[in-house]
Order: C-alpha cells, then structure tokens, then sequence
C-alpha cells in the first residue's frame, strides 16, 4: 500500500479506537492476524467458559483452533456430531459463559458496531448474559456512517455469509439485497441471516466490552 494511503487508514483506525473508548469500550489496534491469538490467551483465565458466535474472523485468526486446545471450558456449538437440540442448548449456555467472543458486521468511524444476525444468538450474547465480550475486527469492516453500514451488510456480509451458509436467499444467487435491487421488503422468507438487527452505541459496563481492532482485512 502507499505510504500516504497507509497512514491514512491509520488515522481512520486510531480515530474509531478512540471513538470506541469514549463510549465504553476497552480498545486494542494490533497490526496483524498472528497477535490476537496471544492477546486473547493473556486475556483469558484457563478454565473459563468461552463461547462465540458465528464468525469467519476468529477462524481466520486461529482463535476456534485455540479454544479446542482444552486451555478453556468451551462450549462449541459447532462439534462434530452434535444434534440441532444439542446446538440451540450450546447456544442458549453461551449466554452465560465467562467470556464471548464475536467480529462485526460493520464498525461505524463514529464508535459504534452494526450487526445483524439470523437467529439473534450472537447479538443477544453482545448485549447482555456474558461476563467479558471480545469483538475481533478487521479494518475492512471499517465504514464511515449507518447507511454504509447498512448497505456494507446488504451487499458484502451477507451474501458472501449466505453463500458460505448454502442459504436459498436472493442475495445468494444475486449478490446483493432483494430490497436494493428490487424494492422489495420481504423476499427471503425462512432461509433469511437479515431478522434481527442491532446497533452498540455504548457500553455501561466498566470493562465488560474489548474490541480488538486488526490491520488486515479479515471475514466477510
């Protein structure tokens, strides 16, 4: 990259991370991929009951290879063989776990993280239930207002999730929203990732919330 570009997505990174910190949120920038895995097992007591969600990033960051290293009660919805009874009960446990960890869908300049999910586990687990909530973010999630954030979930996040989720959606066949490109609300029906959308404008909780911010585009 350019150096001027460089410092410029520097800049923009630094002023989001202290963004961030004014509203509440405990902020790292690490400058590669290879740092968080360290950062998280500094960060988090052996022993303790970590969950996540769905998320490209932290497999991208070898964090779902760490987590079944025994070092952590983990509670992995994703296990082989487990039942879809089993995996909803992993999920609701999750909301009580030690720590929880999660990326974002988009990462607003002014502070603030937009996700939006398909069932409304990850971000019921951001919200309340989890002791610690560790967000992972690459700066390609970076965007400068609501409405790119919306249109970055409409057209990036979620048809590439709903490809790598074999979902019948339109956004799957077509690329991007069913809304953008036809006008049309509802069209996605019971395969839809889009039902519950939320919006961290802060957090209340000394501590509670870290965001990792990484250097490298990472996830979808």
């Amino acid at each position: 990259m350019d150096g001027n570009l460089e410092r410029t997505a520097m800049l923009r990174l630094k002023r989001t991370a202290e963004n961030l910190q004014k509203n509440g949120m405990e902020t790292h920038i690490l400058q590669r991929r290879e740092e968080v895995v360290p950062w998280l097992k500094s960060f988090i007591p052996e022993g303790a009951a970590v969950a996540h969600g769905g998320s490209m990033t932290l497999s991208e960051c070898g964090v779902i290879d760490l987590l079944k290293t025994g070092r952590y009660r983990y509670i992995d919805r994703d296990r082989e063989g487990i039942t879809p009874e089993e995996r909803v009960e992993a999920m609701r446990e999750a909301l009580l776990s030690d720590v929880y960890l999660l990326s974002a869908n988009a990462l607003i300049e002014n502070g603030m993280i937009y996700n939006v999910d398909g069932n409304g586990n990850r971000t019921a687990a951001s919200l309340y239930g989890p002791r610690k909530v560790v967000y992972v973010i690459g700066e390609n999630k970076l965007v400068p207002d609501f409405d790119a954030a919306v249109s970055r979930v409409k057209r990036t996040a979620c048809p590439a999730n709903t490809m790598r989720l074999s979902c019948e959606t339109y956004c799957a066949s077509k690329g991007l929203c069913v809304a953008d490109d036809k006008g049309i609300t509802e069209g996605c029906g019971g395969s839809s990732i889009c039902n519950e959308h939320v919006l961290i404008r802060r957090n209340n909780i000394p501590g509670r919330v870290v965001v990792l911010l990484v250097r490298e585009r990472l996830g979808y």
